[in-house]
C-alpha cells in the first residue's frame, strides 16, 4: 500500500461528489479512480475532483491493485451487487447508506465480507463527527440522567424533485425512509439499541414509494423514539435527546452537527466545534485506519448495527405496504 490511501468510487454522482470533496480534507487519503458505465462520466468526475484513473467498467477498476478501498454510491437497488463484486475482488468497501434494500440483502452482504475476510462498512457519516462523539460521551456519563425520549427528523424537497426522479423510483429503492429516514433510525439505534415495538404511518404516492412518514419506536424500559422523513417537504432537521435530568438539542442539520446544547433545567450550555472539511472526511479516515490496522468492521458502525437498521426499516415498510421487487 502506498503512503496515500487510494480510493476508488463506483457511481460518480451527486453524493459521490461530496465524498470526493471530503477526501481533500481526509489526511492520508486521496481520490485515485472512478468507474461508471455511462461513457465519459467517470472521466469528467476524475478530471473535476483530481483523481488519476477513470474506468467504464467496474470490474476493470476492481482489478487495479492501486485501489485501496471502494466507495459505492450507486442507487440503493445496486448496492448489494456492486458491494459484493468489490468484496470478492478483495477491496474494502464503504457503501453509502442504506447498506442494502432490506435485512436479507444486508445479511448476504455481511456474510460475503466475512467469507472473503474483507472490510465492510455502511457509510453512516453522522456517527463520525466530533460533536456526535461528544453526544455519545455525554449520554454515557449520565449528563442528562437516563434517556427517556429521542426525537429526530430529516426531510427535504430538492428543486428537481419529480415523480421520475431516483427517490421516487420503486425499482431503484426509492422513498423517504431509505433515502433520509435511515438517519433518524440509525440515530435511535445508536442511543437506544434495538427497538421492541415499531409503529408508523406514511403517505405512499402514486409511484408506490413513501413520500412522507412518521414513526414511533418503543425500546427497553419504555424509552421512546419519534422520527419523521420526507422527500416532498423540508423538515426542521433537529434532534432532541430527553433525559430524566436534562436534555440535549442538536439544531440546524443534526446529522452534520457543528453545535449542540446541553440543558439542565433552564440553564443552557452551548458547545460549538467547527470542523475542517465537509464531514465525509471523517468516515474516510476511519475506514483507512481500520483497513491499515487489519480490522474488518468499524467499532462505531459495526455490522450488527446495520442489520438492526435494515430490520427496523423492513418492519416499517411492511406496515405501509411499500415493497421493492427484491423483497
Amino acid at each position: 500500500m502506498a503512503d496515500d490511501f487510494k480510493w476508488g468510487i463506483i457511481g460518480p454522482g451527486h453524493i459521490a461528489a461530496s465524498f470526493a470533496e471530503g477526501l481533500k480534507d481526509a489526511e492520508g487519503c486521496s481520490l485515485y479512480a472512478a468507474a461508471s458505465r455511462t461513457p465519459g462520466r467517470a472521466e469528467a468526475f476524475v478530471r473535476k475532483w483530481g483523481g488519476e484513473k477513470s474506468y467504464t467498467s467496474y470490474e476493470e477498476m476492481l482489478e487495479d491493485p492501486k485501489v485501496d478501498a471502494v466507495y459505492i454510491s450507486t442507487p440503493n437497488s445496486l448496492h448489494l451487487a456492486n458491494a459484493k463484486a468489490a468484496l470478492k475482488a478483495g477491496k474494502p468497501v464503504l457503501c453509502e447508506k442504506p447498506l442494502t434494500l432490506n435485512e436479507s440483502q444486508s445479511r448476504e452482504l455481511i456474510e460475503t465480507a466475512r467469507q472473503e475476510k474483507v472490510f465492510l462498512m455502511e457509510a453512516m457519516w453522522t456517527r463520525f463527527f466530533p460533536l456526535m462523539e461528544k453526544v455519545r460521551a455525554l449520554t454515557a456519563e449520565g449528563a442528562i440522567g437516563d434517556i427517556r425520549m429521542v426525537q429526530a427528523d430529516f426531510g427535504f424537497r430538492r428543486p428537481e424533485a419529480a415523480p421520475d426522479g431516483r427517490v421516487f423510483n420503486l425499482n431503484l429503492g426509492g422513498g423517504s425512509l431509505l433515502d433520509v429516514g435511515v438517519y433518524p433510525v440509525a440515530f435511535f439505534q445508536m442511543l437506544l439499541g434495538t427497538p421492541e415495538k415499531i409503529q408508523g404511518l406514511a403517505h405512499v404516492g402514486e409511484t408506490g414509494v413513501d413520500e412522507e412518514a412518521a414513526f414511533v419506536m418503543s425500546h427497553s424500559g419504555g424509552r421512546l423514539a419519534m422520527g419523521s422523513s420526507a422527500i416532498m417537504a423540508r423538515t426542521p432537521h433537529e434532534a432532541w435527546i430527553l433525559g430524566t435530568e436534562g436534555r440535549i438539542h442538536i439544531p440546524n442539520g443534526w446529522w452534520r452537527p457543528a453545535s449542540i446544547s446541553l440543558w439542565k433545567g433552564e440553564k443552557e450550555q452551548v458547545m460549538d466545534e467547527p470542523f475542517k472539511g465537509n464531514g465525509y472526511n471523517f468516515e474516510a479516515v476511519a475506514v483507512m485506519n481500520d483497513v491499515r490496522e487489519g480490522r474488518r468492521e468499524n467499532i462505531l458502525m459495526p455490522h450488527r448495527d446495520s442489520l438492526t437498521i435494515s430490520r427496523t426499516m423492513d418492519r416499517l415498510r411492511q406496515l405501509w405496504g411499500v415493497t421493492y421487487p427484491e423483497d
